[in-house]
C-alpha cells in the first residue's frame, strides 16, 4: 500500500463507518451475500494502521499514535482469525477502547494535518 497519511486515515474512518453498518445487520456470520466485504474491509484497515504505525514519526503524540494502532491491530487480527465474523463480534470491535483511541488519535492527527 503506497499511500499518504491522510488516504491512511481515511481508510481507518471509512472501514469503521462500514463496521458500524455491518454490527447494525445482526449477522450470524460473514459467509453469504455481501459478508465477504467485512473481511476484505478489515483487511484494508489492518494495512492502513500498520502503515500509520510505521510511518508516523517523530514526538510524543506520534508515540501515541504507534501505540494505539499496534493495539488496534492486535484486535483487527483476532478478529480475522475466526471462522465466522458476526455482527456482536463486530459491535464489540467497534466498542473496543482501542479502535476508538485510534480514531480519536487520527481524527485529531487529520485536523492539524488542514
Amino acid at each position: 500500500m503506497s499511500n499518504s497519511l491522510p488516504e491512511y486515515i481515511e481508510v481507518i474512518e471509512a472501514g469503521y463507518e462500514f463496521l458500524l453498518a455491518y454490527a447494525a445487520q445482526g449477522r450470524e456470520s460473514d459467509e453469504g451475500p455481501g459478508g465477504s466485504e467485512v473481511r476484505t474491509t478489515l483487511a484494508g484497515m489492518t494495512e492502513a494502521a500498520t502503515a500509520i504505525a510505521e510511518e508516523t514519526a517523530g514526538g510524543d503524540f506520534a508515540a501515541v499514535i504507534r501505540e494505539d494502532a499496534k493495539k488496534s491491530l492486535a484486535a483487527f487480527a483476532l478478529v480475522l482469525a475466526q471462522k465466522k465474523i458476526s455482527s456482536e463480534l463486530v459491535d464489540n470491535l467497534n466498542a473496543s477502547i482501542h479502535v476508538r483511541a485510534l480514531l480519536t488519535d487520527l481524527f485529531l492527527l487529520s485536523e492539524t494535518l488542514d
